[in-house]
């Protein structure tokens, strides 16, 4: 599970912070009809290397908070892809 604290109507999508507790990520997309979330996959689907079809949103459809699920994808997996020390 990978928290995530989302800023929509960003100039581009990308992530900006990791920290212990989530990841700050900035999006494009509006938050409107689920675009944001679509963004939100589509951006942590490249970062990490994934399929899309692997990351999965958990909670919070309609937050700026989500918790997101990455199948077959370690925690130690996440962090060498975001290069977390």
């Amino acid at each position: 599970m990978l928290r995530v604290l989302v800023k929509p109507r960003a100039s581009r999508s990308r992530v900006v912070a990791v920290t212990d507790e989530q990841l700050e990520v900035q999006l494009a997309a509006p938050p409107v009809d689920g675009a944001a979330n679509e963004e939100l996959r589509s951006l942590l689907s490249r970062v990490l290397g994934v399929a899309k079809g692997r990351v999965l949103l958990e909670k919070g459809t309609s937050s700026r908070h989500k918790v997101i699920r990455l199948v077959d994808f370690s925690p130690e997996q996440v962090c060498a892809r975001l290069q977390v020390q």
